[in-house]
């Protein structure tokens, strides 16, 4: 009764199958990994965001590079704004999904070295898009800066394209090496997003802190990966009992028509 295994589309089915598990097994390992290394991302920012603020030069200095365990860290810096030499980051957004600029402003530190420091989002509503746009004085003199350290920006890890020929002091990516040319001056490796102090009005509006990813999703994605791999197996003994069963009754049939015809006279 078990030869139809042998025809060519149980052959097919079977072989389907026996792909599909160790298929559906591997997928969820890979899920795995997704949820371990977004865990560890999680308590990475976790800690580097509850860490006291320590001194942006111990941190970083001009040519560094900022890892991933700097990244977030809370630092503080004195010195003052230059806001002659302001930038504003195009093509940004706020919370609430507007399209607008990020306000980049050098922070000149007491001993000539630059911090690059992003302080807030505003709205484009300049005439148009070439006009620089207005934004709020920040602190003026000597003042005290904390913020979360940032890499700098590329086009490979944001995906934003460093587009040439912009309008005067618009820039679409933040990365200190791109603006110690420009400034002609020493600058801190990456940059930072300001936490304090909190801009008069609210406005340039603060970066808000990043999210944690969705490790729990990744888990819930491994499971159920695998209990596509074992329902497999189970799903195919389904289909052999119900072709084994069909072909037992197609061939009863015959014997029980043979038993109900009247007897020839």
């Amino acid at each position: 009764m078990y030869r139809f295994l042998l025809s060519r589309q149980w052959v097919i089915l079977t072989l389907v199958a026996l792909l599909l598990i160790p298929t559906m097994i591997r997928l969820g390992i890979w899920q795995m990994h997704r949820y371990d290394e977004r865990s560890a991302r999680n308590r990475l920012v976790s800690n580097a965001l509850s860490a006291e603020p320590v001194p942006v030069e111990k941190l970083t200095s001009p040519g560094h590079v900022i890892t991933t365990a700097e990244r977030y860290h809370n630092v503080i810096a004195k010195g003052r704004f230059d806001t002659d030499d302001e930038v504003v980051v195009r093509r940004r957004t706020n919370s609430d999904d507007e399209v607008g600029y990020h306000v980049l402003t050098p922070f000149v530190l007491d001993d000539g070295k630059v911090l690059l420091v992003n302080r807030g989002w505003i709205p484009a509503d300049g005439p148009t898009q070439t006009a620089f746009p207005k934004i709020p004085a920040p602190a003026g003199g000597e003042t005290t800066v904390t913020g979360r350290l940032m890499p700098d920006e590329t086009t490979a890890a944001s995906g934003i394209k460093n587009i040439e020929g912009l309008p005067d002091r618009q820039i679409m990516l933040i990365n200190s090496e791109q603006e110690a040319r420009r400034l002609g001056a020493e600058v801190l490796g990456g940059y930072i997003a300001q936490t304090a102090p909190q801009p008069k009005g609210d406005t340039p509006e603060l970066v808000g802190r990043p999210g944690n990813e969705d490790a729990a999703l990744n888990y819930a994605y491994a499971i159920q990966w695998w209990l596509f791999a074992a329902g497999v197996p189970v799903g195919w003994l389904v289909l052999v009992r119900r072709e084994l069963r069909d072909r037992r009754e197609a061939e009863a049939e015959p014997q029980a028509t043979e038993e109900t015809e009247p007897a020839a006279v």
